[in-house]
């Protein structure tokens, strides 16, 4: 009996890891065959793509999408993880916070949207040497980390006001964020504080979408149904990529390895789907002819028993 296959949208809550989830679905799908495609820190929310039994091939062309997020950005302070977990490195002066206008908080934005060479959180997954970035800092090792090239789309204002905390001033500004594969939210808060004087660290982080999934359309860990909850293998890479429908006889010489004649347009990557809904692979199109990318298996999808757990 085959296992699960398909692409699984959980809204992840805050204090698990991406891989507390990947371990519960595990045991809820009864396979060991499960990844997700980007990691959630800790305190975050929001949509997490996992994928399940061959349906994990799909995520490397998940990894890469872009993502949207909503946030609470609190300028007044820095911390030593860019975000509320860390250790405050002290407040800004209130008057400081409160020179703060919608006028200089816009231009400050403006300037940290576009194509921007960002230095990630010396707290993140990034490797140095061979070693996470987080573990050296851990370990109380002083990183330095070299910028990267990234994309926000979209960062915007939603809405701002003034916080108390403890004897300090601060201002909480709620923003979204729509940002290419690799860019730290985290590092926008910091670098937002940087240039507005005041030091800066998200409070709150929600991913809302991962390239076309959309966390309205995830579901909750808690009662996870995951034989009703999966994306079908084609559903899931035809939402990701146009699809090429095939007749019998081309899903076959496709799966072969063949070459085949099509009637579609040029295209880098294409969702190869049979007449029975079954995909059949990822596939490239140039001059009327499809060569497979990746194959899939032709075996039906079923799920595995889920087992009774506890975290």
């Amino acid at each position: 009996m085959s296992g699960p296959n398909g692409i699984l949208l959980v809204d992840k809550p805050a204090d698990w890891t991406s891989h507390d989830v990947v371990a519960r679905v595990r045991r809820i799908a009864g396979t060991r065959k499960v990844g997700h495609a980007g990691t959630l820190d800790p305190m975050a929310t929001g949509v997490l793509v996992l994928g399940l039994g061959p349906s994990t091939r799909l995520l490397t062309y998940v990894v890469g999408s872009d993502k949207e997020y909503l946030a609470t950005i609190r300028l007044g302070a820095s911390t030593t993880t860019d975000d509320a977990e860390g250790e405050t490195l002290g407040w800004a002066p209130a008057e400081r916070v409160r020179a703060i206008t919608p006028e200089r908080l816009a231009d400050a934005v403006t300037h940290l949207t576009g194509e921007l060479d960002q230095v990630p959180s010396s707290v993140s997954a990034v490797k140095v040497d061979g070693k996470r970035s987080y573990a050296r800092v851990r370990a109380g090792e002083q990183v330095e980390l070299k910028p990267r090239r990234v994309t926000v789309s979209a960062f915007d204002v939603l809405d701002s006001r003034e916080a108390s905390v403890g004897d300090a001033i601060a201002l909480d500004v709620d923003v979204r964020v729509v940002c290419s594969s690799g860019t730290y939210v985290r590092a926008l808060a910091r670098d937002l504080g940087v240039a507005l004087l005041t030091g800066g660290h998200l409070t709150a982080l929600r991913r809302t979408r991962v390239g076309p999934f959309a966390a309205a359309d995830a579901r909750p860990l808690d009662d996870l149904d995951v034989a009703s909850a999966l994306l079908r293998p084609a559903s899931a890479a035809s939402a990701l990529f146009p699809a090429l429908q095939l007749t019998e006889g081309q899903a076959t010489d496709l799966g072969h390895g063949k070459r085949i004649a099509v009637g579609a347009a040029d295209a880098e990557t294409m969702a190869a789907v049979a007449p029975d809904g079954r995909l059949v692979g990822l596939a490239s199109v140039k001059g009327g002819r499809a060569r497979t990318i990746v194959n899939f298996p032709a075996e039906p999808e079923q799920t595995g028993t889920p087992e009774e757990e506890t975290r």
